[in-house]
């Protein structure tokens, strides 16, 4: 009789706990979306809002340069149009967006200094 209760209490021993709760699942999942965010999203975020701030406070008279690498002086500003001055008696029009960075006003010294 003690050889039939030992093996019932090693039966119930082995028997296994159960699965985990299910949102125990979905921890990695999440840890996952919250990695993504604040390495990926967030910081890409940030700085698109640059860009929007730094495009709406732009200014007559600003240098700046476009994404296609040209700097000129901004001489008129519409909505989505920018007219720039490449060089003295050139004159070319862009779209507002296509503007990368605005320099600062120090830096835009003639080349024959």
């Amino acid at each position: 009789m003690t050889s039939l209760s030992t093996l019932h209490i090693l039966a119930l021993a082995a028997t296994p706990a159960g699965d985990p709760p299910w949102w125990l699942n979905l921890l990695p999942i999440v840890g996952m979306v919250a990695v993504f965010y604040f390495l990926m999203i967030r910081p890409q975020m940030r700085q698109q809002k640059a860009q929007r701030d730094k495009l709406g406070g732009l200014k007559k008279g600003d240098s700046v340069v476009t994404a296609g690498g040209l700097i000129g002086k901004v001489i008129k500003l519409d909505d989505k149009i920018v007219e720039l001055e490449l060089a003295p008696n050139v004159k070319v029009r862009a779209v507002r967006t296509t503007i990368g960075d605005v320099l600062a006003s120090g830096t835009n010294a003639p080349a024959n200094d």
